[in-house]
Order: C-alpha cells, then structure tokens, then sequence
C-alpha cells in the first residue's frame, strides 16, 4: 500500500528516538485544505483507532485511517537531504493535479476542500 525507503524509514527511526518513546505509530493521512483540495498529514501517534489499517514496513508500524487509504494507495515517501537541510518528498500515482507549491493535490475520485490561497 505504502513504500517507504531506506532513507525515509532510517529519518522516522531516528525521529522516534529522539521522542523517547520507542512503541509510537507512524500516523500518515490526507485531509481537506490546500489549494488543490487535499493535504497530507504526517507524524506520530500513541494509540490505534477503529478505523486504523497497520501496515509494518521495516520494523515500522503504520497507522492510516479507512478515509485515507483509497487516496495514498501506492504512495512513496522518501528522505532527502541537500546542503539546505533535508525533509520528506511525496509520490503519489493517483495525484492528477497538484498546487504550484507542491503541497496540495486532488485524486480523479476525491477533489477534497480546495482553499483560496
């Protein structure tokens, strides 16, 4: 369902041991907003929901709400680093469009909120 590279998984781990807690879920989801209709949400959450799919990816354990999952099916989220720092870059197969910014999109099924920006 969701790829995540030996980068992004090694920046998460490091992430998490720098919180202090060793048991945290890594939470990924979309919600609406953006000037494109959708966003992405990511960080660390304590506890499982009904509604949560697992999902293990090299010792990880990924939370993604029922919602969000037809939206970040395929989703590849890898770790860059560059002599201005560093952060997480999307790939998303089912995007068709995205804001000139890069942090928004919309799927052919789910438009999402799109804001004025």
């Amino acid at each position: 369902m969701i790829t995540l590279t030996e980068a992004a998984v090694s920046q998460v781990k490091e992430m998490m041991s720098a919180e202090g807690e060793e048991n945290l879920f890594l939470r990924i989801g979309v919600k609406g907003g953006g000037c494109t209709g959708l966003t992405y949400g990511m960080g660390f959450d304590n506890e499982k929901a009904d509604n949560d799919q697992v999902i293990e990816i090299d010792g990880l354990s990924l939370l993604v709400d029922d919602e969000s999952a037809p939206v970040v099916e395929g989703l590849i989220i890898d770790y860059k680093q560059n002599m201005m720092g560093g952060g997480f870059t999307i790939d998303n197969p089912n995007a068709i469009a995205s804001c000139g910014c890069g942090t928004s999109f919309r799927t052919a099924k789910v438009a999402g909120t799109p804001e004025n920006c």
